[in-house]
């Protein structure tokens, strides 16, 4: 399952480098995805809107496992 997660998040991350920001698995426990934001995004004020409504709605489209994605530092 680790390997479909780091294909979705290669195809998320050209928008967010799009505007300055980019993003890292950080690891994958149960169904929980790790990631880590960097760049613009990790200081953003809509971090957390684009970690729900981008990353992990798009995660759990195409992995259905997926429960929820959580940002660390």
């Amino acid at each position: 399952m680790q390997e479909k997660v780091r294909s979705v998040i290669e195809e998320l991350r050209p928008m967010l480098q799009a505007d300055g920001g980019d993003i890292e698995l950080v690891g994958l426990e149960g169904g929980v995805v790790k990631v880590r934001l960097k760049g613009s995004c990790a200081g953003c004020p809509m971090s957390q809107m684009t970690l729900q409504m981008g990353v992990e709605r798009a995660l759990r489209e195409k992995i259905p496992e997926i429960v929820r994605v959580e940002s660390v530092r």
